[in-house]
């Protein structure tokens, strides 16, 4: 299926297929380097594993105990997944920087990988201490491997490349082909136990890890080495892991004392007071690299449009991450889900967004492609504001179902898949072009670092969105369809102002379209 795909795009993308094969002395593959391949197939693995485990993670948290669960509310279980989603993100911003100044990209995918195998088979083991283990473990590896296979895709291709917007789309149709599995598979092996789940992720990362070492020569010299341009001194090399190494301990320690009683955690507090941290940060690594990183006028402007574009994909996240809570919890608790004698797994719902990305996904990449070659391509600002919008009529469409839920009826399947299908289109508007307009955008010596700073807006989105999907609770259903319309506001509103200002945003890219 996938091959079709790339196929639709070939009679384009083959009248360029020597310029980009020059960058990294690459064959190409349907027109776009072999390196493609390479880290379509990691990341689709990788994708499996997270999606395949997070399809997973409140049903198990909201689970009775005698149903093998941890019981835990609704508030405290959205929570948590805030928490997680949100550390997993906010990891990249660290994961960027270790690979552009010790490891290089191709490492950090690697020892990343590894490590997330290892979190999910820690899942696997029924320990609701270990549990928690497992997900802190998860974090860390994501956080390595997430922003620097990204920085890698952009790697293989010149910045001025008609291509690349092409390419990165196809990279997102591997993220999601992943995603559509992880849950469809996971979810069945939990209707036996919930732990035979976790581990199926597990092996999932496991096979992404194979198939990486195997074909990773294709890579070439993109992502292999840090960027020479910064300081390597052995003495900045030591100082530099011994703090990792003294944040690792810290996390440690911390966890531990949250198993032997010594610190006592409320989640929805930790998440209250992680979205003033994440905001902080993100505020100061922003001035300091104004201040300084040594930017250009130019480079300034750039950095400018992607403080912008980061801001207006956070708005997104919030409303896109409800997929995985609030909704999840939607399709468990009020929607019909039998179909005579088989009842579908909640969980399964998880694969409609990442199914209709495989579906859309190169009707996105053939719109964006002709419509610059008659020179109508919109911009990346507009086209983050149109998926903004296309997302809030998306939450419109689950005001209805919420009215009927708020009377005591059960949903038809349908007003979750018609939600999903629109939170699509405002995805395939919005991320991979957000993705590719970050490493265009941001100065080689940073791109590593941009890319980690692009996933802290899903950290934040992601741990507002859990904040958020806890007011969605069981015992007063009559406030849904409010809550709804809350999600509207928010991403209509934040499209409609992005779009007025795409006119002045495009100016500060300069040469970077």
């Amino acid at each position: 299926m996938l091959i079709n795909q790339i196929q639709q795009t070939y009679d384009f993308l083959i009248t360029m297929s020597n310029h980009a094969a020059t960058h990294v002395g690459q064959k190409d593959l349907f027109g776009h380097p072999r390196g493609l391949a390479t880290l379509f197939m990691t990341e689709m693995w990788e994708r499996f594993s997270y999606y395949g485990m997070r399809a997973l993670l409140v049903l198990f948290m909201i689970a009775a105990i005698e149903d093998g669960g941890l019981a835990l509310s609704d508030q405290n279980a959205t929570a948590i997944y805030g928490l997680y989603t949100a550390a997993v993100f906010l990891g990249s911003l660290p994961g960027g920087w270790i690979a552009d100044r010790l490891m290089g990209a191709q490492r950090a995918v690697w020892v990343g990988g590894i490590i997330i195998m290892a979190g999910h088979f820690i899942l696997a083991i029924p320990s609701d201490v270990i549990f928690f283990l497992g997900l802190i473990v998860i974090v860390f590896g994501t956080g390595l491997l997430k922003p620097n296979i990204t920085a890698i895709v952009g790697d293989l291709y010149e910045q001025d490349d008609p291509r690349r917007d092409s390419g990165f789309t196809i990279f997102y149709m591997g993220i999601n082909l992943g995603a559509a599995l992880g849950p469809l598979v996971c979810g069945w092996l939990a209707l036996q136990n919930w732990h035979y789940g976790f581990a199926a992720a597990g092996f999932g990362m496991l096979f992404g890890l194979i198939q990486f070492h195997l074909t990773r020569h294709h890579l070439g010299s993109a992502g292999r080495e840090p960027d020479p341009t910064v300081n390597q001194s052995d003495r900045f090399r030591r100082y530099a892991w011994t703090t990792i190494t003294a944040c690792i301990v810290l996390v440690a320690y911390l966890f531990i004392a949250g198993v032997m009683g010594w610190i006592r955690y409320d989640a929805i507090l930790l998440a209250q007071g992680a979205t003033y941290v994440i905001v902080t940060v993100a505020a100061a690594y922003f001035l300091y690299i104004f201040a300084f990183s040594g930017l250009t006028d130019s480079e300034r402007r750039k950095m400018a449009l992607i403080f912008v574009l980061i801001s207006a994909a956070t708005v997104f996240w919030v409303g896109s991450e409800q997929a995985g809570s609030s909704l999840n919890l939607f399709a468990e608790r009020y929607t019909i889900r039998e179909f005579g004698n088989f009842v579908i797994p909640a969980s399964w719902f998880q694969s409609a967004n990442p199914v209709f990305i495989i579906l859309l996904g190169p009707l996105f990449s053939m719109l964006w492609v002709a419509l610059a070659r008659r020179h109508m391509d919109p911009s990346s600002p507009l086209k983050l504001a149109i998926g903004l919008i296309i997302l809030g009529i998306g939450f419109i469409v689950m005001i209805g179902a919420a009215s009927l839920v708020a009377e005591g009826q059960q949903v038809l399947p349908s007003w979750l898949i018609f939600t999903y299908l629109l939170m699509t289109m405002g995805e395939l508007a919005l991320s991979p072009v957000g993705m590719s307009a970050i490493t265009k955008l941001a100065p080689r010596r940073l791109v590593g670092q941009m890319m980690g700073v692009w996933f802290l807006s899903l950290s934040l989105g992601s741990i507002l969105a859990g904040l958020f999907a806890g007011e969605f609770r069981s015992d007063a259903v009559d406030e849904m369809p409010g809550l709804y319309l809350q999600l509207v506001m928010m991403t209509v509103g934040a499209g409609l102002i992005l779009m007025l200002a795409s006119g002045y945003l495009k100016r500060l890219a300069g040469d970077s379209k």
